[in-house]
């Protein structure tokens, strides 16, 4: 009896195997990849242009194949609605149940913090894109991280470029969570010789700027020289409205770093303003670049945004990362293929730095042109800022 009943135990266990082979098999064919974003919620527009750019980055980085190494590329959609609650349970679904060989996002700088543990208990790769904060590949980083968008110290390096002058005098405006403060901190230790005598962080709700603004102008009003309120800001509000307030008549300028091209509607009031930006259309000059323009206007009747380039960025990096391997999803093979190792963007060639996986790339310091051809405020190349200049600290404690 005990023999018959290991023999049928045997068989049983046969024909599980049999039926599980056909799915395993089409698993086998496939390379699985969660896109967990912003597709709703404050941070939306910027979202739906990362997934726009994710989804043509695949179609130029594979040739129109969607396919590496004979194996087609899935990609599995997620909201998080800027919720870092949301975000997580939903990352740990797309490893644990669609899954997932590796994830994509998210938007939010809030969101990727809360995703960040996620990725390392499930022992897969996030590819961060674009959420910016130094903290997501600083003090809260995993070996499981990578960014291929820009991080808070690329954005403040580059733009204390244009403001970092003896004379200057700045307050800053921020939006009170990971995004703004973290840029603001990073801003802080960028600047060498101008003088900060304000940090003014107001509710990512906030649409009435007026409180904020007057205490900024408080503290401005009085000092010597060149005087500057410096905002980060990202999503839904108008921050630019403080300019309302007649900030000209204490002699106080408004600067700030790119945007997407609604936003930056606003900056045409602001002729000769100097930032930087991690990306403008007309700005980088490279094959890569050229075919993303072409294709965005071909298809949309308009020119690719500021996050379209970085989704974009995130997809042949993955792709990339995926041809090395020859298709081998191997979270330990994607991790030592990818650190260190140099692919080409909209923005010309990214490198992931081996000690904290964030990409080096150049950014580009602007000076605002208010042209009658273009309803935004168009931010003028005045130098690239390459990556090699930008001594951006590594603030992980691996």
């Amino acid at each position: 009896m005990k023999r018959r009943s290991l023999s049928y135990a045997l068989i049983a266990s046969a024909i599980a195997s049999l039926l599980a082979a056909p799915a395993a098999m089409a698993q086998s064919g496939e390379i699985r990849i969660a896109h967990v974003y912003s597709k709703t919620g404050p941070l939306e527009a910027y979202g739906k242009q990362t997934a726009l750019g994710f989804m043509m980055g695949l179609e130029y980085a594979t040739q129109g194949t969607m396919t590496v190494a004979g194996k087609k590329l899935v990609v599995i959609e997620k909201d998080d609605q800027g919720k870092p609650d949301l975000g997580k349970s939903l990352l740990a679904a797309a490893y644990n149940d669609d899954k997932a060989d590796l994830a994509v996002g998210p938007t939010s700088s809030g969101v990727a913090l809360a995703m960040l543990p996620v990725a390392e208990e499930a022992k897969k790769i996030l590819l961060v894109e674009p959420a910016v904060a130094d903290s997501i590949t600083g003090d809260k980083w995993n070996k499981y991280i990578f960014r291929t968008g820009r991080n808070s110290s690329q954005d403040a390096i580059s733009n204390a470029v244009a403001l970092d002058k003896a004379g200057v005098t700045i307050a800053t405006l921020a939006q009170d969570y990971a995004f703004g403060r973290d840029g603001v901190k990073a801003f802080k230790e960028s600047i060498k010789t101008a003088k900060i005598v304000h940090e003014e962080y107001l509710p990512t709700t906030t649409t009435d700027f007026t409180a904020g603004a007057q205490r900024l102008i408080d503290k401005l009003k009085d000092q010597p020289g060149r005087k500057v309120i410096w905002i980060i800001w990202a999503g839904a509000g108008n921050p630019f409205k403080i300019a309302d307030l007649d900030l000209k008549r204490y002699g106080i300028e408004i600067a700030t770093g790119g945007n997407i091209l609604p936003a930056m509607a606003a900056y045409k009031q602001f002729p000769g303003m100097e930032g930087a930006t991690y990306y403008y259309f007309g700005i980088p000059k490279n094959p890569i670049n050229e075919w993303l323009v072409a294709n965005h206007y071909s298809k949309f009747k308009a020119p690719p945004d500021f996050f379209t380039a970085g989704g974009m960025s995130a997809a042949i990096a993955v792709v990339e990362a995926l041809k090395k391997t020859k298709g081998d999803t191997n979270t330990n093979k994607l991790i030592s293929t990818m650190e260190g190792m140099s692919f080409d963007t909209p923005k010309g060639k990214m490198s992931f730095r081996k000690e904290d996986h964030q990409a080096m790339q150049s950014m580009y310091h602007f000076k605002v042109k208010a042209d009658p051809a273009f309803a935004w405020g168009v931010p003028e190349l005045v130098r690239e800022i390459k990556a090699e200049e930008m001594l951006v600290p590594i603030r992980n404690r691996r």
